[in-house]
């Protein structure tokens, strides 16, 4: 009977302990994001030649910097959907010895970027709706006595008037 009670609370022990390292299901699990979030529209922003200030003000502060590659910067991401596989992407910018970008290398590539697609910069023609084809007609001078006419006057009247400037402190010891 002692030994019952013994193996029986020592399978029920056991039990919790490994139902306590399973997921149950339905259970919320968060995603997992570390790094810098990279964009194609961000590399897509990146020309040979910027300077260190306008590539950080594109990509912001590079994850990596290596001490014995100063002129390397490493720009990493990964995320992990709850419960999903992590999924890692990785940029590398290299500066020439001039502190100016030259080159590039990972998992993101130059190309067209969304916004210049939609603006027809990439060589295609996006063409604007035709509305009206007509010359605009010359402006007529305002008749005298109108309304037009006295808001002319009222502007061409104005004068300038100069900004005050303050006069400097007295900073002699009294």
């Amino acid at each position: 009977m002692q030994n019952t009670k013994l193996l029986l609370t020592s399978f029920t022990l056991v039990g919790l302990l490994a139902l306590a390292g399973c997921s149950f299901p339905g259970v919320y699990k968060i995603d997992i994001q570390q790094g810098n979030v990279v964009t194609q529209d961000m590399i897509d922003q990146l020309r040979p030649g910027m300077t260190r200030k306008q590539v950080r003000f594109i990509m912001g502060n590079p994850l990596l910097v290596d001490t014995f590659h100063p002129n390397r910067w490493d720009y990493l991401y990964s995320l992990q959907p709850g419960g999903g596989e992590r999924q890692q992407e990785r940029v590398s910018l290299i500066f020439n010895a001039n502190d100016q970008l030259a080159s590039l290398s990972g998992d993101f590539k130059p190309g067209v970027s969304r916004d210049e697609a939609i603006l027809g910069k990439d060589g295609t023609q996006v063409n604007a709706p035709v509305q009206n084809t007509e010359k605009p007609k010359p402006e007529t001078p305002a008749k005298p006595g109108s309304l037009l006419d006295q808001i002319q006057k009222d502007v061409d009247g104005v004068k300038a008037v100069p900004v005050p400037v303050p006069e400097p402190l007295d900073t002699t010891p009294q």
